[in-house]
């Protein structure tokens, strides 16, 4: 049966400005600057769709004001490739130069449009998504990143922030490095070791940080801390060449690829053989209709995936696929409140396992209250 996209509501989710912000390697990460909207369709079916972004915001509103919705409005939502097609390709039209429609903004648009649209084929078909997906499990592994730099914060500051996490029954922690000497940044990075001990995982992110002569000089101080995965440990400029070069120094996994603009920079770190960690972002890029693409071709190239931010949207391709290995979360309210509060029934985390919902689609609630606290409705 038919879904046809009649109206469409599109918010921006902001968080709280913060006076100590969160600090990874070279940039501050926000606590929310995100894109959230609703499709209703003419049979009475909702879905509701994110796209996360770290820049300026404000050539994704532009985008909605100019008329931008007319390209999907009495399409139906139950065909995904469609649509998301139909997006992706305004990027090389004219019409896109007329409407100044940026490249990077019409892609994060067509990844919130995409999760909408499997929302509502979940509840139309009643199933959840990680079903639709392969339903492989109804639980992930999950991990908690954490040991942000902030200003003023110190060992002890950061000690007590693991701790605090280890009480909530954490088994993978996910430190962040790359902002400091390599000295200081592995002396934080035993320290976090030290309170969760050697059973627990410890991921450590550099965020694009170091460059290659670093980064080989790091994996071998870091070996001792027996790294579950060294997270995008070199500059962006020749990265996918010098990961794969990376590779060879070490046997720490190497991951990425939330960096990429598109599913195609994906594609080329795998065919580099780069990296044995695939981490894109459906929120970012692709929406699930790309990253279902994904993880097929992680599967058959024995590469596992482990996608970043927004667990509770990801759980669902990590859970369908057999390639999936591990769902990101961030579970300390200050540094992300959306996490906390943008829904009324968020699957539960407890001893380092995320258990899916069963409810239709994504299987999550939106909350009215936190929609009318961070959100601001454009269109």
């Amino acid at each position: 049966m038919k879904q046809i996209i009649d109206n469409v509501e599109v918010y921006i989710l902001t968080g709280p400005s913060e006076k100590r912000p969160h600090w990874v390697s070279h940039f501050i990460v926000p606590t929310a600057n995100e894109l959230l909207v609703k499709i209703k369709t003419k049979q009475g079916l909702e879905g509701f769709g994110i796209a996360t972004n770290y820049s300026d915001i404000n050539p994704i509103i532009e985008v909605f004001k100019t008329d931008f919705l007319d390209q999907i409005i009495g399409m139906d939502a139950t065909c995904p490739e469609v649509i998301y097609e139909k997006i992706f390709n305004l990027t090389a039209q004219k019409l896109s130069f007329e409407k100044k429609w940026g490249k990077e903004a019409l892609i994060r648009i067509s990844a919130a449009i995409d999760i909408a649209c499997w929302d509502l084929i979940g509840k139309a078909s009643n199933f959840p998504l990680y079903k639709l997906f392969g339903g492989y499990r109804n639980k992930v592994p999950c991990y908690v990143t954490c040991a942000y730099y902030r200003d003023g914060k110190d060992n002890k500051e950061l000690k007590d922030e693991i701790q605090m996490l280890l009480g909530q029954g954490h088994q993978g922690f996910k430190g962040k490095v790359g902002g400091l000497s390599l000295k200081e940044d592995i002396d934080r990075m035993n320290i976090v070791r030290d309170v969760i001990g050697d059973e627990k995982s410890l991921m450590i992110d550099v965020n694009r940080a170091w460059d290659l002569k670093t980064a080989i000089e790091a994996v071998n101080l870091l070996k001792p801390l027996n790294p579950f995965w060294l997270e995008e440990p070199v500059r962006w400029s020749d990265d996918r060449r010098e990961l794969k070069l990376l590779s060879q120094k070490t046997d720490i996994p190497i991951s990425g690829g939330e960096s990429e603009l598109t599913i195609y920079g994906c594609r080329a770190m795998l065919e580099e053989q780069a990296i044995q960690i695939l981490q894109f972002d459906c929120t970012m890029f692709g929406g699930f209709t790309a990253g279902k693409k994904l993880s097929a071709l992680c599967e058959l190239n024995h590469v596992d995936i482990a996608p970043h931010h927004d667990c509770f949207i990801h759980a669902h391709i990590v859970a369908g696929s057999p390639s999936g290995l591990i769902v990101e979360s961030f579970t300390d309210p200050e540094r992300d409140p959306l996490q906390a509060e943008l829904f009324t029934n968020p699957p539960k985390i407890e001893n380092g396992w995320l258990y899916l919902n069963d409810e239709p689609g994504l299987g999550l609630d939106l909350s009215k209250d936190a929609l009318l606290k961070f959100g601001n409705k454009i269109v």
